[in-house]
This record gives C-alpha cells, sequence and structure tokens, in this order.
C-alpha cells in the first residue's frame, strides 16, 4: 500500500440502517442496511442489520457512496504550514466525502528525494485521518533542468511524478521523464501550460480581461503543451494524466491521444466546472487560479466531457492560501483555491440536480477513476472489503461558509452558496474520519 493513513484510532462497528446503497462500479442501487465490523463491511441487504450489536445510525433519505478519492490536491507540507498541514488537509477532505487524497509535490523543500518523502510519510502516519499518497516531483527543485531521484522516490512509497505548479518545459526532459516513470512502473500527472503563451497573465484573454484591462492567459498556453505533451506520451507508450482540463480544444487532443492507443487520464475541476470568467469581473482574488476559469463555451464542453467520459477524473486542485494573500489587488494575488469540502455538495446541486450530469458519472469521476489512474485500491461497497464510504444527505439545504472549514484556509470561490449534499459520516480505511453530530 503506498497511501498511508494513520494507524490510531479503532476500527469501526456499526450498522448504517436504511441509506440508499449506491456503487455504480459495483451495479449496486438499493434501499438496505449496510453492517461494519471492525472497518471491514461485513453484510449489505434490507434486514442486514437485524439481531446485531453495535452502534446504529439511521440514514434513511441519505446515500452511501464509495469515498472519494482526489487526484490533486496541495497539503502545502513541508513549508507552509500556516495554509494547510497533513491533519487539517486530512480534515478538510473528511468532510468533503474523501477517503483518500493525492498530495503534490510543489512543497518547500520539494518533494524530490526519497529522504524528504519519507518524512511526509512518516507524518501522514502520525496525523492523516484520510490516506494520502504522495506524488513525486519530476524534476529536481521543480527547475525542468534535471530529472529528479524517480528511482529512489518510487521506492520510498511516490506513487506518481509530477511538476504541478508549473509545467516541464523542456520536451527533451518530459521524454526522459517517461522513460525513467516507465521503469519503476508509475505515470506522469501533468500541469500542461506554454509559458511563453501566458506569461505575466492572470486571467482567461477574451472579451472579459479586455475590458478589465488584465493580460490574458489564452487557451492555446494550454492546448499547446496538452498536444506535445501527448505527442510524447504517444511515441514513448507512456502512461500519462492530465490535470486540470479547462480547455475545449484540449477535449479533442486527449480524445485523438486515445485512438492513438496512449493511456491517457485526465481531471476537470469543481470551478472550471461549474465557474466562467464572468465570475472574475469583480476581481476578487477568490477566483483566481491557474488555469484561469474559462468562457462559457469551454465551461459547456467541460460539463459535456464529463457526462460523456472523456473527463473520467475530478479533482479538486485543493490550493490553500493565507487570507492576507488574497486579501491584495487581484493582480497581486497568488494563483489558486480551495476545494476539498465543497466539491460534492457544488457539483451534485449544480450538474446533477441540474440534469447535466448523471450521478452515477459523477461518483465514478469521484472515486474510483482517480483510485484506478494512480494505483489504489478501488472504495467499494461490497461485503468482505475494507470501509471507504461517505454517508451523503442530498436533501438537506446548506449554505457553504469559510468559517466552518477545517481546513485552515479560507480561500474558495463558492462562498455564500446554498447547496444540497450535506456529507454525515466518512470512513476511511475502516476509521470513523468525518461525523456530523446530529447523525
Amino acid at each position: 500500500m503506498k497511501a498511508t493513513i494513520a494507524k490510531k484510532g479503532t476500527k469501526a462497528t456499526m450498522i448504517i440502517r436504511g441509506a440508499r446503497v449506491f456503487d455504480p462500479v459495483q451495479g449496486l442501487d438499493a434501499t438496505a442496511d449496510v453492517v461494519l465490523e471492525k472497518g471491514m463491511i461485513a453484510k449489505i441487504g434490507r434486514s442486514a442489520g437485524k439481531g446485531k450489536t453495535g452502534q446504529v445510525l439511521k440514514a434513511d433519505g441519505c446515500l452511501l457512496l464509495p469515498g472519494f478519492v482526489d487526484p490533486h490536491a496541495h497539503l502545502r507540507v513541508p513549508g507552509r504550514e500556516d495554509e494547510e498541514d497533513i491533519a487539517s488537509g486530512t480534515r478538510a477532505a473528511a468532510a468533503g466525502g474523501y477517503v483518500a487524497v493525492y498530495a503534490m509535490p510543489n512543497t518547500d523543500p520539494v518533494v524530490d528525494n526519497a529522504a524528504v518523502l519519507q518524512s511526509l510519510v512518516e507524518q501522514a502516519e502520525a496525523e492523516a485521518v484520510v490516506r494520502v499518497a504522495f506524488m513525486g516531483a519530476i524534476s529536481r527543485r521543480l527547475g525542468g533542468e534535471r530529472l529528479s531521484d524517480m528511482w529512489d522516490l518510487a521506492d520510498a512509497g511516490a506513487v506518481a511524478f509530477t511538476d504541478d505548479g508549473g509545467p516541464v518545459a523542456s520536451g527533451g526532459l518530459l521524454r526522459a521523464a517517461f522513460r525513467a516513470a516507465e521503469l519503476v512502473g508509475l505515470p506522469l500527472s501533468l500541469h500542461c501550460e506554454d509559458l511563453t503563451l501566458s506569461d505575466r497573465g492572470h486571467m482567461n484573454e477574451g472579451g472579459v480581461s479586455a475590458e478589465l484591462g488584465l493580460a490574458g492567459i489564452p487557451c492555446v498556453a494550454e492546448t499547446a503543451a496538452v498536444a506535445r505533451d501527448l505527442d510524447i506520451a504517444v511515441f514513448e507508450s507512456a502512461r500519462v494524466h492530465v490535470a486540470h482540463v479547462s480547455c475545449a480544444g484540449s477535449l479533442g487532443i486527449i480524445r485523438a491521444a486515445r485512438d492513438r492507443g496512449a493511456t491517457v487520464t485526465c481531471e476537470a475541476t469543481p470551478h472550471h466546472l461549474l465557474l466562467s470568467d464572468e465570475a472574475v469581473r469583480g476581481l476578487d482574488a477568490g477566483f483566481k487560479m491557474n488555469p484561469p476559469l474559462r468562457g462559457e463555451d469551454d465551461r459547456r464542453a467541460l460539463v459535456a466531457a464529463l457526462a460523456g467520459g472523456t473527463i473520467d477524473c475530478v479533482g479538486t486542485d485543493h490550493a490553500p492560501h493565507a487570507g492576507q494573500e488574497k486579501e491584495v489587488p487581484f493582480e497581486e494575488a497568488p494563483f489558486g483555491v480551495i476545494g476539498l469540502e465543497t466539491a460534492f455538495a457544488m457539483l451534485y446541486t449544480e450538474l446533477v440536480e441540474g440534469g447535466d450530469v448523471p450521478l452515477e458519472t459523477l461518483v465514478t469521476a469521484m472515486s474510483a477513476n482517480p483510485a484506478r489512474a494512480f494505483g489504489l485500491p478501488l472504495p467499494a461497497i461490497a461485503e468482505g472489503e475494507e470501509a471507504n464510504l461517505c454517508l451523503v444527505d442530498t436533501q438537506a439545504e446548506f449554505n457553504i461558509e469559510p468559517d466552518r472549514f477545517r481546513s485552515k484556509s479560507r480561500n474558495t470561490p463558492f462562498a455564500g452558496r446554498r447547496v444540497k449534499g450535506q456529507v454525515r459520516l466518512t470512513v476511511a480505511a475502516g476509521r470513523v474520519a468525518f461525523r456530523e453530530d446530529d447523525v
């Protein structure tokens, strides 16, 4: 197991009674009791809890889902523990229904050697309430000049390699990285951006940026890089994951690469699926991220691609920032927003309730597919499986209130939104990681 979780706490023994048990990968959609015994799913059925002892959770009207897996989160450890740490980040994840997160390596120091990674693994074993899988850097210090110690990183437990936070600018280095990753049997996760096209931009290049007088980041900065990176991946027969897709043009390139035989997975974020660059008009730095919010046509294309399967994963790109960093003029603010605690509720409310994406598609893109992309065990609601699940009340409406977040940071673009889909319980690796007081 390459993902780590704190070993403290007892394994859950309880009866979750009367929920709609929904696991599309298992072909399960039924009202049933689910019995957990010492962290394992012991029995599923309409009367499975009859005669059983243990704590009973009445879950009528709630959805019991396989727990979510986030393929893209920044936990800021080591170096910026004021913004987030493993304990706070995994508590935030659990509150959002996540049972595992993949942590990015753009930290200080960078996760580019086994010593740094091993210290993080030990910290996660002491502090994490959900599984944490660490990605190692592709290049040393994210400098794009020399490969990191990929073999040692893989041996220390890395599940993939990425220079996220920026692209691998050198095609030659990227080719070498694909070859090295193949030797250790791990994929690359790529931030696709041509910096010569996006340099000094603050938001999407288009009509809104022109009206606001802000330097723009054109879609071609992404699509040109996606095309180059996937061409190299096809040539090397490599496994690759494309992070935070934001442009319609990238989707056709991804489809074409798959048609050519490439093993390509990709993700979109909740903010790119739900918001357009119109949201930037107020110059609120809470809407500043990279890649930036694109035009409405791009947003609609992403939603259709999620519904149709081209986008197979949802990743939050959870990027915490201290409050004072965002409370500056838009041009001076750093890129990044958080999303672990809001992802499911926002997407369920806007896309599932709105009729754009089927529930089974969203659940699979937030659970099984991200686990499968990087080799983690799939969260599954099945007898004999370890309990990795979340209970969601889809009838409960609530306002997104950043002051109530478990995360140390508050930089969400969804503050004040009225949503449905309150997570009531998260069980990760057989242990209760989150529970609402009123459950």
